[in-house]
């Protein structure tokens, strides 16, 4: 019987120790090493994918190079964040929190994709669950194949004997490699089972889907190695108390990672949303204090959303400062900018502010539209419904300008507002691009004040 060798293993990048440390001298982490097995026994399966025997250098300019078409996944949505479609051979990796909707939009995927011979690995449900979320997601005549299954020798047995044109693995964490002894969601057997799918993809040059669980940290489960072997990393994110969704790109080796896909969750599956703008603003029956709506870039995207603030003296002394989907020390420096630069008095007051839509938003061109809403919550005075924000506040209190002011304007123009109030910078590219808009061009705070409230 061989010898059982072992090693330690740091779980938040893969470095591999021969004993236990406490810190991982990698990354810089403690309390992360964990006894793995890294006995190799012989493979159980001799199946091979490999196209050709050999293999030696050659020169670049010698390589051959055929432009090959991508492979639509009849997802407008997920064909945009994956840089205009599947590329064949490529390997996916999509991560997000529990019940996010992972599963669902891959199934859906897989239901969708008519063209193409789908097999859908399950190590986490049964075939009559995968069916009954088809039938609730509409299925039609689809050659999806269903198997459930979690050691590789034998997915790769079935795949070879299948022959798919893409292949969805839900999920990595489940699987078991037949090299090692190591438990099922081991860095090892993660290691080791991503590695044996990347080399079927490459040499089979079919582009495998792997779904992913990621940690109480929100980071992916595994090493970091993962997200390294892979192709494309997607992030599938949103709040659960709100029903969008939204498929951002962290890594991609053959498109953009600008891109965004936004969802909405219903009951018979996941909506692709192609105009986001129009379900982002809110439609009020009358005039609402502090409301005011921002041309914002999601990626390659540009969106209306509608920024919410509520001032209110501070009952208890200590004035409140909170924020969702915004972030907190942005708000106080604006605040600050506020009291300092344009003499309103909001030390002592307590300041919400609300994204709506459940969106989180990085954009500081939303500043301008924060700092709107703010300062008419803090006088009760509405403003204009038919006016949007686009510029980045400064800590002078100067309007600053944004990039692509020429899409916010455009956008601001298709959905029907009469003005967008921008930095004077931005005058001349704004003035190019609506032609049905008023630009109405600010230089201080003070200006805005006298804009909006006379």
């Amino acid at each position: 019987m061989a010898k059982i060798r072992t090693a330690f293993f740091c779980r938040n990048c893969g470095a591999q120790s021969p004993k236990w440390i406490g810190k991982c001298p990698a990354c810089g982490e403690w309390n992360t090493y964990e006894e793995e097995v890294i006995q190799r026994n012989e493979p159980a399966s001799g199946i091979t994918y490999s196209k050709k025997q050999g293999t030696s250098p050659v020169l670049i300019s010698e390589v051959k190079f055929e432009s090959e078409a991508r492979i639509d996944t009849a997802d407008q949505e997920l064909n945009r964040v994956l840089g205009g479609g599947l590329v064949p051979g490529s390997v996916v990796l999509v991560g997000g929190e529990p019940g996010i909707g992972k599963s669902t939009l891959m199934l859906q995927v897989a239901l969708t994709m008519q063209h193409r011979k789908i097999l859908y690995v399950s190590g986490e449900e049964s075939e009559q669950q995968i069916r009954m979320r088809a039938e609730r997601l509409g299925m039609s005549d689809s050659s999806c194949y269903i198997l459930t299954e979690t050691a590789t020798g034998d997915i790769l047995a079935h795949i070879n004997a299948l022959n798919p044109g893409v292949v969805i693995v839900d999920s990595i964490q489940t699987l078991t490699s037949n090299n090692l002894d190591a438990s099922a969601g081991s860095i090892s057997q993660i290691r080791e089972t991503a590695s044996e799918m990347q080399k079927f993809a490459k040499q089979a040059n079919v582009p495998v889907f792997l779904i992913g669980h990621i940690t109480k940290e929100g980071t992916l489960a595994g090493p970091k190695l993962l997200e390294h072997m892979v192709d494309t990393v997607l992030q599938f994110e949103g709040d659960r108390n709100y029903g969008y969704r939204i498929l951002r790109s962290v890594k991609n080796r053959f498109g953009s990672t600008s891109e965004i896909g936004i969802y909405e969750m219903q009951g018979n599956g996941l909506r692709q949303v192609s105009n986001p703008s129009e379900i982002l603003i809110t439609q009020h029956e009358e005039p609402v204090s502090g409301i005011a709506v921002a041309a914002t870039i999601e990626g390659l995207r540009p969106m209306l959303i509608e920024t919410q603030a509520l001032v209110s003296s501070a009952a208890y002394g200590t004035p409140q400062r909170s924020c969702t989907g915004f972030d907190t020390r942005r708000l106080n420096m604006l605040l600050a900018v506020l009291e300092k630069r344009s003499g309103f008095k909001l030390g002592a007051k307590d300041v919400f502010l609300n994204i709506a839509g459940g969106l989180r938003v990085d954009d500081p061109a939303t500043d301008l539209a924060i700092v709107a809403a703010v300062l008419s919550s803090n006088i009760d005075i509405p403003v204009d419904t038919k006016t949007c924000f686009a510029a980045e506040v400064g800590l002078s209190g100067e309007i600053r300008p944004v990039t692509r002011i020429e899409q916010r304007v455009a956008e601001a123009q298709k959905l029907g507002f009469d003005n967008i109030v921008v930095s004077k910078l931005n005058l001349k590219a704004a003035k190019s691009a609506g032609k049905s808009i008023h630009i109405k061009p600010v230089a201080k705070i003070e200006d805005v004040f006298r804009l909006l409230f006379g």
